[in-house]
C-alpha cells in the first residue's frame, strides 16, 4: 500500500484519496485516506488546486516537496506535442476535464455513426494547455501521414504560427512513423476556434 500510494502520488503530482486509489487500482479509497492521513506533516501535505472552470480552489493532496518541484521545473516549451490516447494523463477524464478544461474520449470502441471525432484521435497539447485533436494515421500503402481533420478548441485559433508549431510535430510524428509524407484530406480543417 505505502508503494502503491507513493507511487500514485509521485505521477499525479496532487491528487484526491480517490485519485491516488485509482491509479493502480489496488487500493481502496478509504487505504489511500489513511496512507495519506498517516504521511501528512511528513511525505505528504494537502494544497489548494484551482481547475480550469474557476470556482473554490479543491483541496488535495501532494508529496511535502512539492513547492520546491514547482519552482524547479522548468517553463513548459511552446512546442505543440501530439499526445498518445492511453497517456496517464488523459486516462481520468473528470481529473483532465477539471485541470485542463479538455473534454476527450478515445471513440476506438465507439461506433462509427457515433463517434463526434473519429476513429483514431489524439489530443494536442501546446506548453500546458491542450489546443485541438487531429485524426491521422501513418498510411503505409501511400507511405504517407495520412491527416483526416482536425479540431481546433473554443478558444484556440490556428494562427499561423500555431499552424509552423503544428506542421513541425507532424514532421516530428512522421519521421517516427516512418513514412515519406504528409498528406492532408480536404477538408481536413474541421473547426477553428469555433469560427470556421
Amino acid at each position: 500500500m505505502d508503494w502503491a500510494c507513493g507511487a500514485a502520488l509521485e505521477r499525479l503530482g496532487f491528487a484526491t484519496a480517490g485519485e491516488i486509489a485509482g491509479f493502480w487500482g489496488n487500493v481502496t479509497t478509504d487505504e489511500a485516506k489513511a496512507w495519506c492521513a498517516a504521511n501528512l506533516g511528513g511525505r505528504v501535505t494537502t494544497v489548494a488546486v484551482a481547475g480550469t472552470g474557476g470556482g473554490r480552489p479543491r483541496r488535495l493532496f501532494a508529496r511535502a516537496d512539492v513547492a520546491e518541484r514547482i519552482a524547479a521545473a522548468p517553463e513548459p516549451p511552446r512546442q505543440i506535442r501530439v499526445i498518445n490516447p492511453f497517456d496517464p494523463i488523459l486516462r481520468d477524464r473528470k481529473r483532465l476535464e477539471r485541470q485542463f478544461g479538455f473534454d476527450y474520449r478515445i471513440e476506438i470502441f465507439v461506433p462509427a455513426a457515433r463517434r463526434q471525432y473519429g476513429y483514431y484521435v489524439f489530443p494536442l497539447l501546446e506548453g500546458e494547455r491542450f489546443v485541438g485533436r487531429i485524426d491521422m494515421k501513418a498510411d503505409r500503402g501511400s507511405d504517407a501521414l495520412a491527416i483526416a481533420a482536425l479540431w481546433m478548441e473554443p478558444e484556440c485559433r490556428l494562427t499561423p504560427a500555431r499552424r509552423r508549431r503544428l506542421e513541425a510535430e507532424l514532421d516530428r510524428v512522421r519521421r517516427f512513423a516512418r513514412v515519406g509524407g504528409l498528406r492532408f484530406a480536404d477538408g481536413w480543417l474541421r473547426q477553428d476556434g469555433g469560427r470556421l
